[in-house]
């Protein structure tokens, strides 16, 4: 992998856009222009639906289902064994973190193993109607399918809905966030050597206005799966609507952790620190609101801070803690909300600058900022950078009221001994994924997605196989 293709992936060919424009792509830790990709638009989407269509009528949808999972058990194991690489990529694509990228790749494979043991599982049922009938029903892929992934999690995102659609035995067209491309242009070279017939993996690279909205619009794509932010799903959703195709939106959340008194502190502090500052807080299920019951709020704050002021900051390949924000457009956005807190309900506590050692890339210190409620912008939208918010609470009651008035719902956490509270409030909380005594509970065998704002349907495990699958029936007069 050591000359990366930058063109696009379409039909097993690398080829230049139509247009034949490319565009660049900048490494976040110091502002430089890493390279240059191919830029796909209308035209290409067109060529990439046409031969992902060519392969719904080829081999892959026809092979046994353990047949496909052994190409997928094979692209599990490059996967494994260009981990370096694919980590590289990603780290100066992104920013985060060496050692953080190594892990994500470790989930990318772990996903796609998942999938592929399930590939031959995905059974139908027989249901008695009566002794002169039998009715059966079956399990048969969706057709095309359209994947938009987000920049903070180029290979992880792509995984969970690119390897159920491929053992489901759909045929994929993934395009990749414009600020993060290049791990999934690693990962096509991948599909390729690992045997996917030609057409059911197709990478094109692209702005979200052209190549996107191309991809939700067209009318040989039958399911679209979209990750970012609320304004930009409803619009692909808008689009994919008129095509009556299946849609599996996450589009972010604005995630509690809460703190009752009888909670193991330093536990909920240094996974409140994890849950917010991993990944620069670039993260759709990041801890990035705290409530804190009155009583323990002041023990809590101060082992929350010691966690975090031993912190580091850097470039991606320097191995700290925290990285830099992806993209200078999502760096303004940032600062845009701390320099918002200078009212009497919010201030900030520690935090909220740039490093002094950093004199280029786009990095912003880890912030903790205090609010009254979620009244103000900076405690109920989504920041999506290294800023959490704490807010104080007396009561279970006027927590699930806070909780209950944001407009997200897809993760929560539950931090207390009393089992039976827990589970309570799990069941009063309007969430997709409530964890108990812990952040980040979970991996490819577990469902995750969001209610309310948050988006629609789930991924991981086998509902989100479930979403390139169609059930039919079949009855048959005996």
């Amino acid at each position: 992998m050591k000359n990366l293709r930058t063109q696009l992936f379409i039909n097993n060919q690398w080829v230049d856009s139509v247009a034949g424009e490319r565009f660049e792509t900048v490494d976040p830790s110091n502002e430089t222009v890493i390279g240059t990709v191919s830029r796909a638009r209308a035209e290409d989407i067109d060529l990439a639906a046409r031969a992902a269509s060519r392969a719904m009528q080829g081999p892959w949808p026809k092979l046994a289902p353990a047949e496909r999972g052994k190409v997928l058990f094979k692209l599990a194991d490059l996967i494994d064994a260009n981990r370096h690489d694919l980590a590289k990529l990603e780290t100066i694509d992104v920013g985060k973190p060496l050692s953080e990228s190594l892990g994500d790749i470790v989930g990318v494979s772990d996903t796609v193993r998942y999938n592929a043991g399930a590939a031959d599982k995905l059974e139908g049922t027989t249901i008695p109607i009566g002794p002169d009938h039998f009715d059966f029903s079956v399990m048969e892929p969706i057709g095309v399918t359209g994947h938009i992934m987000p920049w903070n999690y180029p290979l992880g995102m792509a995984a969970r809905s690119v390897a159920p659609a491929l053992a489901a035995g759909c045929s994929v067209i993934l395009k990749p966030a414009e600020q993060s491309p290049l791990s999934t242009l690693a990962f096509a070279e991948l599909c390729e050597e690992a045997g996917f017939p030609a057409g059911v993996v197709n990478v094109v690279p692209g702005f979200g206005d052209e190549a996107g909205a191309a991809l939700t619009s067209h009318p040989l794509v039958r399911g679209i799966t979209f990750t970012g932010s609320v304004a930009t799903g409803r619009t692909v959703y808008q689009s994919a609507a008129l095509g009556l195709k299946k849609v599996v939106l996450e589009l972010g959340g604005k995630n509690p952790l809460i703190v009752f008194p009888d909670a193991d502190l330093d536990q909920a502090a240094n996974d409140a620190v994890v849950g917010a500052y991993a990944n620069s807080g670039q993260v759709c299920s990041s801890s990035s609101l705290l409530f804190l019951h009155e009583d323990i709020r002041d023990d809590f704050l101060v082992r929350f801070t010691e966690i975090s002021k031993k912190l580091t900051v850097g470039g991606g390949m320097d191995d700290r803690d925290l990285g830099p924000i992806a993209s200078s457009e999502q760096y303004d956005r940032v600062r845009n909300f701390l320099d918002g807190v200078c009212d009497r309900r919010a201030r900030i506590l520690f935090g909220g600058g740039r490093p002094s050692n950093m004199d280029s890339g786009y990095f912003i210190e880890p912030t903790l900022v205090e609010c009254l409620d979620v009244g103000h912008p900076i405690a109920r939208e989504e920041v999506f950078g290294p800023v959490a918010v704490a807010i104080a609470f007396t009561d279970q009651k006027a927590v699930v009221e806070m909780i209950s008035d944001l407009d997200y719902g897809l993760v929560a956490g539950i931090y207390t001994r009393d089992i039976s509270r827990a589970l309570r409030l799990a069941s009063e909380i309007d969430a997709g994924t409530i964890w108990i005594n812990g952040w980040y509970i979970g991996g490819a065998q577990v469902p995750t997605g969001g209610n309310k704002a948050s988006g629609i349907g789930r991924e991981r495990g086998l509902p989100g196989i479930a979403n390139y699958l169609e059930l039919k029936n079949v009855g048959i007069r005996i």
